[in-house]
Protein backbone atom coordinates (compact mmCIF):
# COMPACT_ATOMS: atom_id res chain seq x y z
CA UNK A 1 0.00 0.00 0.00
CA UNK A 2 1.23 3.55 -0.97
CA UNK A 3 2.36 5.41 2.20
CA UNK A 4 2.01 8.84 -0.52
CA UNK A 5 -0.34 11.26 1.34
CA UNK A 6 -3.23 11.71 -0.72
CA UNK A 7 -4.28 15.73 -1.46
CA UNK A 8 -8.00 16.37 -0.11
CA UNK A 9 -9.90 17.98 -2.70
CA UNK A 10 -11.21 21.47 -1.47
CA UNK A 11 -14.45 22.32 -2.99
CA UNK A 12 -14.71 26.23 -4.43
CA UNK A 13 -17.46 27.16 -1.83
CA UNK A 14 -15.87 25.93 1.15
CA UNK A 15 -13.67 28.51 3.43
CA UNK A 16 -11.70 27.44 6.37
CA UNK A 17 -12.69 28.37 9.80
CA UNK A 18 -15.68 29.36 11.58
CA UNK A 19 -16.87 32.82 9.76
CA UNK A 20 -14.60 36.49 10.74
CA UNK A 21 -16.76 38.29 13.47
CA UNK A 22 -17.93 35.59 14.89
CA UNK A 23 -17.59 37.13 18.52
CA UNK A 24 -19.29 40.02 17.30
CA UNK A 25 -22.34 38.24 16.26
CA UNK A 26 -22.28 35.73 19.07
CA UNK A 27 -23.03 38.47 21.46
CA UNK A 28 -25.64 40.62 19.21
CA UNK A 29 -28.81 40.76 20.46
CA UNK A 30 -29.66 44.41 20.80
CA UNK A 31 -27.37 47.54 21.28
CA UNK A 32 -27.47 48.16 25.27
CA UNK A 33 -27.44 51.69 26.28
CA UNK A 34 -23.64 52.74 28.32
CA UNK A 35 -26.21 53.17 31.24
CA UNK A 36 -27.65 48.86 31.18
CA UNK A 37 -24.12 48.67 30.65
CA UNK A 38 -22.65 50.18 33.81
CA UNK A 39 -26.00 49.53 35.83
CA UNK A 40 -25.78 45.70 35.40
CA UNK A 41 -21.62 45.41 35.58
CA UNK A 42 -21.75 47.51 38.76
CA UNK A 43 -24.25 45.17 40.23
CA UNK A 44 -21.76 42.44 39.79
CA UNK A 45 -19.28 45.17 41.51
CA UNK A 46 -21.54 45.21 44.59
CA UNK A 47 -24.16 42.92 45.65
CA UNK A 48 -27.22 44.90 46.94
CA UNK A 49 -26.26 48.09 44.83
CA UNK A 50 -29.92 48.17 43.39
CA UNK A 51 -30.79 49.79 46.56
CA UNK A 52 -29.00 52.35 46.64
CA UNK A 53 -29.99 55.33 44.83
CA UNK A 54 -26.97 57.55 44.53
CA UNK A 55 -23.85 56.82 42.15
CA UNK A 56 -20.57 56.73 43.93
CA UNK A 57 -18.65 59.72 42.68
CA UNK A 58 -14.66 59.19 43.29
CA UNK A 59 -12.34 61.43 45.63
CA UNK A 60 -9.01 59.38 44.75
CA UNK A 61 -6.67 62.06 42.82
CA UNK A 62 -3.59 60.28 42.27
CA UNK A 63 -3.77 56.95 39.94
CA UNK A 64 -2.90 54.47 42.69
CA UNK A 65 -5.31 54.81 45.72
CA UNK A 66 -3.04 55.56 48.95
CA UNK A 67 -4.43 52.40 50.83
CA UNK A 68 -3.56 50.21 47.55
CA UNK A 69 -0.23 51.49 47.49
CA UNK A 70 0.57 51.22 51.27
CA UNK A 71 -1.17 47.11 51.07
CA UNK A 72 1.05 46.27 48.18
CA UNK A 73 4.31 47.64 49.57
CA UNK A 74 3.58 45.64 52.34
CA UNK A 75 2.87 42.31 50.15
CA UNK A 76 5.68 42.88 48.22
CA UNK A 77 2.87 42.99 44.91
CA UNK A 78 4.69 46.10 43.51
CA UNK A 79 5.54 45.86 39.54
CA UNK A 80 8.13 46.36 38.41
CA UNK A 81 7.43 49.82 36.38
CA UNK A 82 6.09 50.95 39.93
CA UNK A 83 8.74 50.59 41.76
CA UNK A 84 10.91 53.70 43.01
CA UNK A 85 14.01 54.20 41.72
CA UNK A 86 17.08 53.13 43.91
CA UNK A 87 15.07 50.53 46.09
CA UNK A 88 14.68 48.19 43.26
CA UNK A 89 17.62 45.33 45.17
CA UNK A 90 15.99 46.74 48.58
CA UNK A 91 14.15 43.57 51.49
CA UNK A 92 10.98 45.63 50.84
CA UNK A 93 10.77 48.19 47.47
CA UNK A 94 8.97 51.13 47.34
CA UNK A 95 6.55 52.65 45.19
CA UNK A 96 7.19 55.72 42.82
CA UNK A 97 3.87 57.80 43.88
CA UNK A 98 4.40 59.41 40.05
CA UNK A 99 4.31 55.59 38.25
CA UNK A 100 2.08 53.25 40.60
CA UNK A 101 -1.54 52.70 38.62
CA UNK A 102 -4.05 51.16 40.58
CA UNK A 103 -4.46 47.26 39.25
CA UNK A 104 -7.47 45.48 38.62
CA UNK A 105 -9.48 43.18 41.17
CA UNK A 106 -12.10 41.22 40.89
CA UNK A 107 -15.43 41.97 42.80
CA UNK A 108 -15.06 39.84 46.02
CA UNK A 109 -18.45 38.89 48.37
CA UNK A 110 -17.72 41.88 51.11
CA UNK A 111 -15.83 43.90 50.06
CA UNK A 112 -16.93 47.77 49.11
CA UNK A 113 -16.06 48.88 45.69
CA UNK A 114 -17.49 52.49 46.09
CA UNK A 115 -15.53 54.21 48.36
CA UNK A 116 -14.81 57.27 47.28
CA UNK A 117 -11.21 57.33 48.20
CA UNK A 118 -10.55 54.23 46.39
CA UNK A 119 -11.97 55.56 43.58
CA UNK A 120 -10.49 58.20 40.73
CA UNK A 121 -13.15 61.02 38.79
CA UNK A 122 -13.12 60.90 35.32
CA UNK A 123 -10.37 62.93 34.80
CA UNK A 124 -7.75 61.64 36.90
CA UNK A 125 -8.93 58.05 34.75
CA UNK A 126 -8.27 59.99 31.55
CA UNK A 127 -4.71 61.17 33.45
CA UNK A 128 -3.93 57.61 34.09
CA UNK A 129 -4.59 56.09 30.60
CA UNK A 130 -2.68 58.58 29.03
CA UNK A 131 0.40 57.88 31.33
CA UNK A 132 -0.13 54.45 30.65
CA UNK A 133 0.34 54.71 26.51
CA UNK A 134 2.75 57.77 27.12
CA UNK A 135 4.96 56.40 29.03
CA UNK A 136 4.45 52.90 29.74
CA UNK A 137 2.90 51.72 26.07
CA UNK A 138 5.12 53.80 24.32
CA UNK A 139 8.36 53.86 26.01
CA UNK A 140 11.26 52.94 24.24
CA UNK A 141 13.16 51.79 27.33
CA UNK A 142 10.10 49.41 28.45
CA UNK A 143 10.94 46.12 27.40
CA UNK A 144 9.93 43.38 26.15
CA UNK A 145 6.71 44.46 25.23
CA UNK A 146 4.73 41.75 25.91
CA UNK A 147 5.16 42.42 29.79
CA UNK A 148 4.37 46.21 28.83
CA UNK A 149 0.87 44.93 27.25
CA UNK A 150 -0.32 43.21 29.90
CA UNK A 151 0.54 45.59 32.69
CA UNK A 152 -1.53 48.18 30.56
CA UNK A 153 -3.87 45.90 29.84
CA UNK A 154 -4.50 45.22 33.42
CA UNK A 155 -4.03 48.98 34.28
CA UNK A 156 -7.00 49.64 31.39
CA UNK A 157 -9.25 47.19 32.82
CA UNK A 158 -9.11 48.60 36.54
CA UNK A 159 -9.66 52.10 34.63
CA UNK A 160 -13.17 50.71 33.26
CA UNK A 161 -14.12 48.88 36.42
CA UNK A 162 -14.09 52.68 37.92
CA UNK A 163 -15.72 54.21 35.01
CA UNK A 164 -18.41 51.29 35.57
CA UNK A 165 -19.25 51.63 39.18
CA UNK A 166 -18.99 55.67 38.73
CA UNK A 167 -21.18 55.00 35.63
CA UNK A 168 -18.90 57.77 34.01
CA UNK A 169 -20.64 59.42 30.51
CA UNK A 170 -19.25 62.10 28.64
CA UNK A 171 -16.26 63.94 26.64
CA UNK A 172 -13.50 62.06 28.90
CA UNK A 173 -15.46 58.65 29.02
CA UNK A 174 -15.62 58.48 24.64
CA UNK A 175 -11.43 59.78 25.13
CA UNK A 176 -10.88 56.89 27.44
CA UNK A 177 -12.33 54.47 25.52
CA UNK A 178 -11.08 55.56 21.55
CA UNK A 179 -7.57 54.82 23.09
CA UNK A 180 -8.53 51.64 24.95
CA UNK A 181 -9.76 50.74 21.17
CA UNK A 182 -6.60 51.83 19.39
CA UNK A 183 -4.48 50.02 22.52
CA UNK A 184 -6.19 46.84 21.62
CA UNK A 185 -6.44 46.47 18.07
CA UNK A 186 -2.45 48.03 17.83
CA UNK A 187 -2.04 44.67 19.92
CA UNK A 188 -3.67 42.34 18.28
CA UNK A 189 -1.44 43.05 15.50
CA UNK A 190 1.89 43.67 17.14
CA UNK A 191 1.54 40.66 19.14
CA UNK A 192 0.49 38.13 17.10
CA UNK A 193 1.76 34.70 17.32
CA UNK A 194 3.21 34.91 20.66
CA UNK A 195 2.85 32.45 22.74
CA UNK A 196 -0.62 32.02 24.86
CA UNK A 197 1.46 32.61 27.88
CA UNK A 198 2.54 35.72 27.05
CA UNK A 199 -0.56 36.58 24.51
CA UNK A 200 -4.10 35.25 24.65
CA UNK A 201 -5.42 36.90 21.37
CA UNK A 202 -9.08 35.72 22.66
CA UNK A 203 -9.26 37.31 26.25
CA UNK A 204 -7.66 40.77 24.03
CA UNK A 205 -10.65 40.47 21.35
CA UNK A 206 -13.22 40.05 24.03
CA UNK A 207 -12.24 43.18 25.72
CA UNK A 208 -11.60 44.99 22.61
CA UNK A 209 -15.17 43.99 21.12
CA UNK A 210 -16.65 44.94 24.99
CA UNK A 211 -14.79 48.35 24.80
CA UNK A 212 -15.89 49.26 21.04
CA UNK A 213 -19.57 48.29 21.40
CA UNK A 214 -19.11 50.74 24.35
CA UNK A 215 -17.65 53.67 22.51
CA UNK A 216 -20.24 53.07 19.39
CA UNK A 217 -22.99 53.47 21.79
CA UNK A 218 -21.73 56.44 23.35
CA UNK A 219 -21.54 58.16 19.99
CA UNK A 220 -25.26 56.92 19.22
CA UNK A 221 -26.70 58.26 22.54
CA UNK A 222 -24.54 61.37 23.20
CA UNK A 223 -24.78 64.74 22.31
CA UNK A 224 -22.03 65.33 19.38
CA UNK A 225 -20.04 66.14 17.98
CA UNK A 226 -18.30 63.40 17.78
CA UNK A 227 -15.10 64.25 15.51
CA UNK A 228 -13.27 60.46 15.65
CA UNK A 229 -16.95 58.75 14.88
CA UNK A 230 -15.90 57.86 11.45
CA UNK A 231 -12.33 56.43 12.57
CA UNK A 232 -14.05 53.93 15.15
CA UNK A 233 -17.14 53.15 12.66
CA UNK A 234 -14.24 51.79 9.99
CA UNK A 235 -12.57 49.94 12.36
CA UNK A 236 -15.08 48.19 13.43
CA UNK A 237 -15.88 47.12 9.95
CA UNK A 238 -12.35 46.07 9.70
CA UNK A 239 -12.04 44.14 12.84
CA UNK A 240 -15.34 42.59 12.35
CA UNK A 241 -14.65 41.71 8.91
CA UNK A 242 -17.71 39.58 7.29
CA UNK A 243 -19.94 40.01 10.57
CA UNK A 244 -23.24 40.92 8.85
CA UNK A 245 -24.45 43.05 12.30
CA UNK A 246 -21.64 45.09 11.82
CA UNK A 247 -22.75 46.33 8.43
CA UNK A 248 -25.87 46.54 9.38
CA UNK A 249 -25.24 49.20 12.01
CA UNK A 250 -23.09 50.94 9.98
CA UNK A 251 -26.25 50.97 6.58
CA UNK A 252 -27.85 52.87 9.82
CA UNK A 253 -25.68 55.31 9.96
CA UNK A 254 -26.72 59.03 8.97
CA UNK A 255 -25.91 59.24 5.81
CA UNK A 256 -23.32 61.62 6.17
CA UNK A 257 -21.37 59.30 7.95
CA UNK A 258 -22.01 56.21 6.01
CA UNK A 259 -20.86 58.33 2.80
CA UNK A 260 -17.68 59.42 4.43
CA UNK A 261 -14.33 58.11 3.31
CA UNK A 262 -13.14 56.58 5.85
CA UNK A 263 -16.72 54.43 6.75
CA UNK A 264 -16.96 54.64 2.52
CA UNK A 265 -13.79 52.42 1.85
CA UNK A 266 -14.35 49.92 4.96
CA UNK A 267 -17.71 49.57 3.36
CA UNK A 268 -16.84 48.45 0.30
CA UNK A 269 -13.79 45.99 2.24
CA UNK A 270 -16.48 44.38 3.75
CA UNK A 271 -18.71 43.86 0.75
CA UNK A 272 -15.78 42.44 -1.26
CA UNK A 273 -15.00 39.86 2.20
CA UNK A 274 -18.85 38.66 1.86
CA UNK A 275 -18.66 38.32 -1.68
CA UNK A 276 -15.80 36.11 -2.10
CA UNK A 277 -14.07 38.87 -3.75
CA UNK A 278 -10.82 38.45 -2.21
CA UNK A 279 -8.80 39.87 -5.64
CA UNK A 280 -11.10 43.37 -4.89
CA UNK A 281 -10.52 43.55 -1.26
CA UNK A 282 -6.15 43.19 -0.68
CA UNK A 283 -6.57 46.07 -3.46
CA UNK A 284 -8.81 47.92 -1.68
CA UNK A 285 -6.77 47.29 1.83
CA UNK A 286 -3.55 49.04 0.30
CA UNK A 287 -5.52 52.62 0.55
CA UNK A 288 -5.91 51.82 4.28
CA UNK A 289 -3.38 53.55 6.78
CA UNK A 290 -1.33 51.78 9.44
CA UNK A 291 -3.90 51.74 12.36
CA UNK A 292 -7.12 49.92 9.89
CA UNK A 293 -4.31 47.55 8.55
CA UNK A 294 -3.78 46.01 11.84
CA UNK A 295 -7.56 45.93 12.57
CA UNK A 296 -7.92 44.14 8.94
CA UNK A 297 -4.88 42.11 9.58
CA UNK A 298 -6.64 38.66 11.17
CA UNK A 299 -8.12 38.36 8.42
CA UNK A 300 -5.47 38.30 5.95
CA UNK A 301 -4.85 35.16 5.75
CA UNK A 302 -8.30 33.95 5.17
CA UNK A 303 -8.24 36.39 1.99
CA UNK A 304 -5.03 34.89 0.83
CA UNK A 305 -6.70 31.49 1.71
CA UNK A 306 -9.59 32.07 -1.12
CA UNK A 307 -7.53 33.71 -3.79
CA UNK A 308 -5.51 30.98 -4.14
CA UNK A 309 -8.35 28.45 -3.62
CA UNK A 310 -10.10 30.44 -6.42
CA UNK A 311 -7.37 30.43 -8.58
CA UNK A 312 -6.60 26.91 -7.82
CA UNK A 313 -10.17 26.35 -9.77
CA UNK A 314 -10.56 29.12 -12.29
CA UNK A 315 -6.93 28.31 -13.78
CA UNK A 316 -7.00 24.59 -13.29
CA UNK A 317 -5.35 23.57 -16.65
CA UNK A 318 -2.57 21.04 -17.32
CA UNK A 319 -1.19 23.74 -19.62
CA UNK A 320 -2.00 27.00 -17.95
CA UNK A 321 0.81 28.79 -16.34
CA UNK A 322 0.76 32.12 -14.01
CA UNK A 323 3.17 34.26 -13.41
CA UNK A 324 4.59 34.46 -9.55
CA UNK A 325 5.20 38.09 -10.04
CA UNK A 326 1.32 38.33 -10.87
CA UNK A 327 -0.06 36.45 -8.07
CA UNK A 328 2.68 38.01 -5.68
CA UNK A 329 1.26 41.99 -6.71
CA UNK A 330 -2.33 40.22 -6.33
CA UNK A 331 -1.34 39.06 -2.49
CA UNK A 332 0.77 42.38 -2.19
CA UNK A 333 3.29 40.14 -0.60
CA UNK A 334 7.18 39.60 -1.33
CA UNK A 335 7.74 36.83 -4.63
CA UNK A 336 9.50 34.81 -1.86
CA UNK A 337 7.13 35.13 0.33
CA UNK A 338 4.28 34.09 -2.20
CA UNK A 339 6.20 31.29 -3.54
CA UNK A 340 6.31 30.25 0.31
CA UNK A 341 2.54 31.03 1.28
CA UNK A 342 2.06 28.24 -2.18
CA UNK A 343 4.26 25.35 -1.00
CA UNK A 344 2.20 25.77 2.18
CA UNK A 345 -1.11 25.11 0.18
CA UNK A 346 0.07 22.33 -2.04
CA UNK A 347 0.50 24.77 -5.02
CA UNK A 348 3.40 24.18 -7.27
CA UNK A 349 6.00 27.02 -8.30
CA UNK A 350 8.29 25.41 -11.31
CA UNK A 351 11.74 26.33 -11.70
CA UNK A 352 10.57 29.38 -13.98
CA UNK A 353 8.66 31.20 -11.36
CA UNK A 354 5.61 29.82 -12.63
CA UNK A 355 2.44 28.96 -10.95
CA UNK A 356 0.80 25.57 -12.16
CA UNK A 357 -2.61 25.99 -10.20
CA UNK A 358 -4.53 22.50 -9.73
CA UNK A 359 -7.70 22.02 -8.12
CA UNK A 360 -6.65 18.84 -6.84
CA UNK A 361 -3.52 19.73 -5.54
CA UNK A 362 -4.76 22.44 -3.35
CA UNK A 363 -4.45 21.17 0.40
CA UNK A 364 -5.46 22.72 4.13
CA UNK A 365 -2.22 22.99 5.31
CA UNK A 366 -1.12 21.27 8.98
CA UNK A 367 -2.13 23.12 12.26
CA UNK A 368 0.53 25.39 13.22
CA UNK A 369 2.26 25.26 9.62
CA UNK A 370 1.05 28.22 8.79
CA UNK A 371 2.23 31.65 9.93
CA UNK A 372 0.49 34.64 10.39
CA UNK A 373 4.15 36.65 10.14
CA UNK A 374 3.72 36.13 6.45
CA UNK A 375 0.84 39.01 6.26
CA UNK A 376 2.55 41.25 8.62
CA UNK A 377 5.37 42.90 6.06
CA UNK A 378 1.68 44.79 4.65
CA UNK A 379 1.13 45.90 7.06
CA UNK A 380 3.93 47.25 8.96
CA UNK A 381 5.74 49.34 5.82
CA UNK A 382 2.70 51.26 6.89
CA UNK A 383 3.77 52.13 10.17
CA UNK A 384 6.55 54.16 8.86
CA UNK A 385 8.03 56.45 11.20
CA UNK A 386 4.67 56.10 13.43
CA UNK A 387 5.72 55.85 16.54
CA UNK A 388 3.88 53.89 19.41
CA UNK A 389 2.26 56.97 21.00
CA UNK A 390 0.87 58.10 17.68
CA UNK A 391 -0.90 55.38 16.41
CA UNK A 392 -2.57 55.21 20.13
CA UNK A 393 -3.24 58.96 19.96
CA UNK A 394 -4.78 58.45 16.35
CA UNK A 395 -2.34 60.49 14.67
CA UNK A 396 -2.12 57.93 11.77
Amino acid sequence: MSNRRTSRRISHSQRRGPPAGREWRKNQGTWRSQGETAMKEAEEEKPGCQEQETVPRGSCQSMCPLRELREREAQKRLHRFEILEGTEKDRRPRADPSRIVKEYSRPAAGKDSTIPTDLRPPAVLLKTVCYLIDDVAASPSLHPWTEVYNFVFDRLRSVKQDMIIQRVSGLESMTILELTVRFLIYASYRLCGEPLRLYDPRINDTHLQESLSWLLDCYATGAGPHPNQEEFQALSLLYNLGSTRAMQHAMELPERLRNSPTVSLALSISRAFLERNPVRLLRLSQKLNFLQSCALHRHLGTCCRDLLLIYSHGHSSRNCRFPLNRLAELLALERSLTAQLCQTYGVEVNQDNQVVFSKTAFTEPEQGKLHCELYHNKVAEKQRDLTVGSVIHGYT
